[in-house]
């Protein structure tokens, strides 16, 4: 079975998952430090894990493999999907790819360092309409290659 991983806290476009998932046949994984109200189906599965740092990006991250999609603005937690043979989409819609994330990886390397230094960095811009319509596409396009790498 082909599953939709979603690192849930602050996730914008869980609700896009589910209907995603229900539609192509996939099990939604909503995985977070603490409950969230979600609505009922048997395709989603809520998964609490441990509070602490990375918890749910190892529990994530030791589950996913081809066929599968992760949903995270999480760098580190992509990079270690896609070496899984996972796919990793941010929830605007960006797919991490092997070309891409190791530039990724180092823009976050800058801003921490920059932050540690007292630099004040922005954060991501505002969540939009836009993103939410380019996620979906993303979606429906991680799908068809989930569906040819997973079997």
């Amino acid at each position: 079975m082909h599953h939709l991983f979603i690192d849930a806290d602050a996730c914008p476009v869980k609700e896009e998952c589910f209907r995603v998932a229900e539609r192509v046949g996939f099990k939604a994984l909503v995985v977070s430090n603490g409950w969230i109200n979600l609505r009922r189906a048997p395709f989603i599965e809520q998964v609490v894990v441990d509070a602490g740092p990375d918890v749910a990006d190892d529990w994530i991250a030791e589950r996913a493999g081809p066929g599968d999609i992760v949903v995270t603005s999480d760098i580190p937690l992509a990079d270690r999907c896609l070496k899984a043979g996972a796919q990793a989409l941010r929830p605007n819609g960006t797919a991490f790819t092997p070309d891409s994330i190791g530039s990724a990886l180092a823009g976050r390397s800058i801003g921490e360092h920059l932050r540690g230094m007292g630099v004040e960095t922005s954060g991501p811009p505002p969540f939009s309409a836009r993103d939410r319509s380019n996620f979906l596409q993303a979606l429906d396009r991680a799908v068809v290659v989930a569906k040819r790498a997973g079997g």
